[in-house]
């Protein structure tokens, strides 16, 4: 059978749903675009594999590509769900892997799944919610067809790689942010919006953990694992890309400190401002607790108070209370309460 540059029939109902279906050469060479109904009749030939992207796909088209790569009930009743954990999984000579992917939109991470099948002959991705088209990975692994000769598991490689490599960038954009709110962190004044924002920041951090950790197990049975399905001469990529999730896993957890200790230095200075203003309070009462004392003194109905006949008592009570508040004042300001 020839195979031509064909694209999926417009009248499949599940056209928009197929990304990609392509047919490769057991040299690493694109064949060309396949359709849905071709793929049996593709994998006859014994030179060939077929690489099938599907973005959120129906029970419909998820059951077509069941019939089409013979795979297990159970992985494609995970695959209709997209609530997964992240797991790998053998089932018979095919591997199935949940992986949890990351963009950064608005300023905040959206998290989606991708869901993979490999077989000897065949790679099918399967993407739900927030993640980026798989475009660039296989326009990367078709420029290297002497490695993609070595099967669809290089194809992996280049998705689980595409992965990785995107989470990077928002764990930086992040401690850019965190750079940009440090003038607001050593402000005198509380700002609500900043540790709010602090706090979305660490738990989106918190997330992408949960997402990324997983990954260094799944990455590590691929390196050691498997060996009817990663070739040998593909196990140094693995490894590159385990190395990848580990120093993302470190800058998650590197980030997640600093905006731990963000927050409370925040927190420390608003408390350290309200000591201050408290103090400066107390001491502005402590000043005027002395003239209260005296002049409440003359507010009692006694009948015999012999300064209140004496034309000097008037100007000695002022000054008398002006050299205690002035006293009190002198004290404060050495004790730098004031």
């Amino acid at each position: 059978m020839s195979i031509t540059k064909q694209p999926v029939p417009a009248a499949t109902p599940s056209t928009g749903m197929v990304v990609n279906c392509v047919a490769y050469h057991s040299d690493g060479r694109r064949i060309g675009d396949v359709s849905l109904d071709d793929i049996s009749e593709v994998l006859k030939q014994p030179d060939t594999f077929v690489w099938v992207g599907l973005h959120e796909p129906d029970a419909a088209l998820l059951d077509k590509i069941q019939e089409e790569f013979d795979l297990h009930d159970l992985a494609i009743e995970d695959a209709q769900h997209a609530h997964q954990r992240t797991k790998i999984e053998t089932y018979g000579d095919s591997l199935f892997i949940v992986v949890q992917t990351a963009q950064l939109v608005s300023g905040h991470i959206a998290f989606g799944e991708t869901h993979i099948f490999l077989g000897a002959r065949y790679l099918v991705t399967v993407r739900h919610g927030a993640s980026l088209s798989y475009a660039p990975a296989r326009r990367n692994c078709e420029h290297t067809p002497e490695l993609l000769a070595l099967g669809p598991s290089y194809g992996l490689y280049g998705v689980l790689d595409f992965i990785v490599d995107n989470l990077l960038p928002i764990v930086r954009d992040f401690r850019e942010e965190l750079q940009e709110l440090e003038k607001d962190i050593f402000a005198d004044t509380f700002n609500r919006s900043t540790i709010r924002r602090l706090y979305d920041m660490q738990r989106d951090l918190m997330t992408l953990r949960l997402a990324a950790a997983p990954l260094q197990d799944i990455i590590s049975q691929l390196v050691r694992l498997h060996p009817q399905l990663i070739p040998d001469e593909l196990r140094a990529y693995f490894r590159d890309v385990y190395d990848h999730v580990f120093r993302v896993n470190e800058s998650i957890s590197a980030m997640r400190e600093m905006l731990a200790a963000a927050i409370n230095v925040n927190l420390s200075l608003v408390t350290f401002g309200q000591n201050e203003v408290m103090k400066r309070l107390a001491g502005y009462a402590a000043m005027l607790a002395a003239p209260t004392l005296i002049t409440s003194w003359y507010g009692m109905n006694f009948a015999h108070m012999p300064e209140l006949n004496k034309p000097w008592a008037y100007p000695v009570i002022i000054g008398l209370v002006l050299t205690i508040v002035g006293t009190i004042y002198i004290i404060l300001k050495r004790n730098r309460w004031l």
